[in-house]
Parts: C-alpha cells; sequence; structure tokens
C-alpha cells in the first residue's frame, strides 16, 4: 500500500514561473549557478543553491548559506512572488521534451514507508551530502527540491492523470533548455481522494532519482523528531516531496565515462587486454550503443565496438549483469586500476544528454585519454536490483527532462 497526501503547495504565480523555476541544485557546479543568477534576481537556484549569493571564496559558513536561502525564499513569498495554495493539493506536472512527453504527480510520500523500505531505492548516500540537506530542510523549514520517483505503469492512474490535465495548465511554460513545464492544480476533495486510493493500491514505489533528497528528508525528520516531546507521527516533516511518474514513460539515457590516464597501456596493448572479456572490432564512426552488452571505446582518434562476452559476467544477478558493472569488473578495476569508482579521480561521468561528441572533445583535448559510451540503464533493471535490496553500479542512470526546483515547494509550518 503507497501512501500519499496533498498538502498546501507554495508555488509561483504563472507570470513568474519561468524566471522562478530552475534546475535542480545538483546538476550545476555553484559557478554555473551564478551565472544564472546574474540576471534573475528571482532564480529558485538563490533558494536550492544559496551559496551563488556568496563570492566563492566567502562560502565557507554552511550556516551563514542556509540563512541565506531562507532569506531568499521569504522574500519570494513576501514580494509575492510565490504564493500558497489554501487548500491540500495535488499537483499534476507533466513535461515535454522533443517528442518526450512524461506526466507525474507532485505529492507527499510517507518518510515512515522510506524508512520501512516499502518506497524502494537503488543507491547509497553520502553521509557530507545527507546532512547538507538536512541542514537546509530544517533552516528553511521547507522542502525545496522534490524526489524524482515511479511506479509500475497503471491504467486507472494513467485515467485519472489524463482526466486531471484535459484542462488548461496552471502553470504552462518553456525553460531556456527547451524543455515545456506544466502544472494542474487538483484541490477538489473527489479527486484527491481518487488519487490517494489508486496509490494505495499499488504495491510498492521506487527512487528513481533523489536518494540524497530523500534520505535528507528522513534526517531532517529524525533530528525534528527528537525535538519535539509532543511528537504524534501527523507533523509535516513526517513526509517528504515526491514526483511520482509512471514507469512507462520514464527517459532513461545513458552515463559514459572518461578516464585520464591509460595505467601504464599503450592503446595496443589496452585492447589486447580487453579480448578476454569482450569481442572487439575498429569500426569508422562513433558507437552509440543501440543495444544492451555493447560498449563504445574511443581513444586516440580511434573508436572500437566491445561486445561483452556471455561468460565475462553473472546472468542472473540484477547487479553484476549491468553493462556498467561488467565493465568496471572486467576492464576498468583489472586494465585500468580503477576499483572504486566513487572516489577515484582519474575517472569522471558524462550524462548521456551531452552526447558522443562530448566524449570525442573530451579525449581529443588531452584531458582525458580514453571514454566509454554504454547502453542506458532499463527501468526494469533498476526495478530488479531495488527488488532485491541492491544497489546499482555508481552513476549509471541519467534521467532526462530534470524536473525544475521551484515549481512546488512543502512548507513544513501548517
Amino acid at each position: 500500500m503507497a501512501v500519499i497526501r496533498p498538502f498546501r503547495g507554495l508555488r509561483p504565480q504563472s507570470k513568474f514561473a519561468a524566471e522562478v523555476a530552475s534546475p535542480p541544485y545538483d546538476v550545476l557546479s555553484s559557478e554555473e549557478a551564478r551565472q544564472i543568477v546574474k540576471t534573475n534576481r528571482n532564480s529558485f537556484l538563490r533558494v536550492n543553491k544559496p551559496e551563488v549569493d556568496f563570492e566563492e571564496n566567502d562560502s565557507n559558513c554552511d550556516n551563514k548559506i542556509y540563512k541565506k536561502g531562507r532569506q531568499n525564499l521569504d522574500r519570494l513569498i513576501e514580494d509575492n512572488i510565490m504564493v500558497r495554495d489554501d487548500r491540500p493539493s495535488f499537483y499534476i506536472y507533466r513535461l515535454t521534451m522533443n517528442d518526450h512527453i512524461q506526466t507525474g504527480l507532485v505529492a507527499l510520500a510517507s518518510v515512515e514507508e522510506y524508512d520501512n523500505g516499502l518506497i524502494k531505492k537503488h543507491e547509497h548516500t553520502r553521509p557530507e551530502k545527507v546532512n547538507d540537506r538536512a541542514n537546509h530542510i530544517i533552516t528553511l523549514n521547507a522542502q525545496v527540491g522534490p524526489v524524482f520517483s515511479t511506479f509500475r505503469k497503471n491504467k486507472g492512474i494513467k485515467k485519472l492523470f489524463e482526466k486531471l490535465s484535459s484542462k488548461n495548465p496552471d502553470i504552462d511554460f518553456v525553460a531556456d533548455d527547451n524543455i515545456r513545464h506544466e502544472l494542474w492544480i487538483v484541490s477538489d476533495e473527489e479527486n484527491c481522494m481518487a488519487l490517494i486510493e489508486s496509490f494505495a493500491k499499488l504495491n510498492e514505489l521506487y527512487i528513481a532519482d533523489g536518494h540524497h533528497r530523500s534520505e535528507a528528508a528522513s534526517e531532517a525528520c529524525r533530528r525534528l523528531k527528537e525535538l519535539n516531546k509532543n511528537h504524534t507521527g501527523e507533523e509535516n516533516y513526517n513526509y517528504f516531496l515526491n514526483v511520482f511518474f509512471p514507469d512507462d514513460e520514464l527517459f532513461i539515457m545513458s552515463y559514459n565515462r572518461v578516464v585520464n590516464e591509460m595505467n601504464s597501456h599503450t592503446l595496443d596493448s589496452f585492447i589486447e587486454q580487453c579480448k578476454s572479456s569482450f569481442d572487439i572490432k575498429e569500426v569508422s564512426e562513433p558507437v552509440i550503443p543501440d543495444e544492451n552488452h555493447f560498449i563504445g571505446v574511443y581513444c586516440q582518434s580511434r573508436w572500437f565496438k566491445l561486445k561483452i562476452k556471455n561468460e565475462s559476467f553473472n546472468k542472473i544477478d540484477p547487479v553484476e549483469s549491468i553493462d556498467s558493472a561488467i565493465l568496471t569488473k572486467n576492464l576498468l578495476a583489472p586494465v585500468l586500476g580503477i576499483t572504486d569508482l566513487r572516489k577515484d579521480d582519474r575517472i569522471s561521468f558524462i550524462g548521456g544528454i551531452r552526447g558522443v561528441n562530448e566524449l570525442i572533445k573530451l579525449v581529443d583535448s588531452k584531458k582525458y585519454k580514453i571514454a566509454f559510451s554504454m547502453y542506458p540503464v532499463t527501468v526494469d533493471q533498476l526495478f530488479a536490483v531495488a527488488d532485491a535490496g541492491k544497489v546499482m553500479p555508481p552513476k549509471s542512470t541519467w534521467f532526462e527532462p530534470k524536473l525544475r526546483s521551484g515549481m512546488v515547494v512543502y512548507l513544513l509550518n501548517d
């Protein structure tokens, strides 16, 4: 049973939505975000990534930064840029990228269900990043960045989404990356109950993107619960902000790899080492894998297509059968000496939205020695890993389009 809950969302007035809504805090560097806010006083990056209001060498005091985020949020409210709905509501959120359309539900999920594993995850989290976002939540008394979650497609929910998005949207704009964002407010009791009852029939929910935000909401809940002698379990901090999409509408792109040194190998010796686990063919065009168990390699202006040999991985294990895990086990670790992808600074990860041309550019610039183009992980693979209680290999999934922060904010005060 999946528990969801409506809430009194804080959202930009329609005329300010394009100005306010911003990319997620974790897809931009601080310097990239500073460039954006230079010409946009109302960018939500000032709330979600408030170090942008400080010089780079003046952003060492985290508490000062969190307080600035709270001040910036308060100003958006005081200036009537953002308004809070009078009634608890759900929100239908649709994103359109070229011919790809996905429609989801902005709603609250239960921290208790997350803690008990009923909302399934597939990634480890880093304590310092969880602590940062938990401090941000507590200082702002708000959750400002939604978790991107998913569920197995459901005909009843699909019909509800279609019905609730059949009228003109309350917010509708095209962002600077050409992604269209539409939002419908659902506040009437009948439709809210229909959504609650439909989701209650789902056996499980899954986090797609936003594991640190989920864990931070849990950590903030734990801290606030300890401080509240009259804790009942119904306080706002017991829930966290999500957007739920059906799995058949998700668009997962490849997460490619680049490495800045060859571990003393020449290209010829590297290729020779690959032959035990891969069938290798040199090709004249860039390799964009179009099926599972194929990997592209670019080095010294040459492309190679690697086909993974069946005996080189465990087909039964949901993690070990993922291409990025196979690459690490059979090539990155034994040949290039890269065993810990989270900590080894010789390897970097390039989101598929940037394409193989970015891999060519990085290698040709001599900044990196070799690049690997990957086939995207499938939603079924993600579900299999989460259902097994395991974690995906690092940097395996890149979801597009990205949710905009500031579309709907969850305030923890009533």
